[in-house]
């Protein structure tokens, strides 16, 4: 054969071939540009973490409230039907408020709830002792809520940051 006798089995140039895609035509499974990447990861909630934080405080002083039925029952002159019933009550309260830790004002409400527990004080002073204690804690959260709310409308939490080049 000659050089200038075109190869019967390449394709001619000037056909379209049937199975390679169409140029005007969008690709369905090609990346839409304007919509973010759902395999990329997505920007950690910083309001998931602190919403945990606060659930597992309200357990963990939930369990504490609990301990205060043998100290009362044997150091604080024994448990009455009240006092059973305040401890008991108010660690149900706590539990069920953990549940509770999505909504806006629910820090607000943990914090009020100290109260009833520094009101333990009628019941035995360590109780009280105990509801100032988590007091403090919640006073704490309350102050990092803010710092972190704060942080977060300046565009300062770390999930807000540009990924390095």
């Amino acid at each position: 054969m000659s050089d200038d006798t075109p190869d019967p089995a390449a394709p001619d140039p000037d056909v379209a071939d049937p199975a390679a895609p169409d140029p005007d035509v969008a690709d369905p499974a090609a990346p839409d540009p304007d919509v973010a990447d759902p395999a990329a990861p997505a920007a950690p909630d910083p309001w998931k973490s602190f919403r945990g934080v606060m659930a597992g405080t309200l357990i963990l002083e939930a369990i504490v409230v609990l301990l205060a039925l043998p100290v009362v029952s044997s150091v604080g002159g024994g448990l009455s039907a009240w006092s059973t019933a305040y401890l008991v009550g108010f660690a149900v309260l706590l539990v069920l408020l953990a549940g509770v830790q999505g909504r806006p004002w629910a820090i607000w409400v943990n914090l009020g709830v100290q109260l009833i527990l520094i009101a333990g004080f009628l019941v035995y002073p360590a109780v009280g002792f105990v509801g100032v204690l988590f007091a403090v804690v919640w006073l704490l959260i309350a102050y990092l809520r803010g710092e972190v709310l704060r942080r977060q409308r300046r565009g300062l939490l770390p999930g807000q940051q540009p990924p390095p080049d």
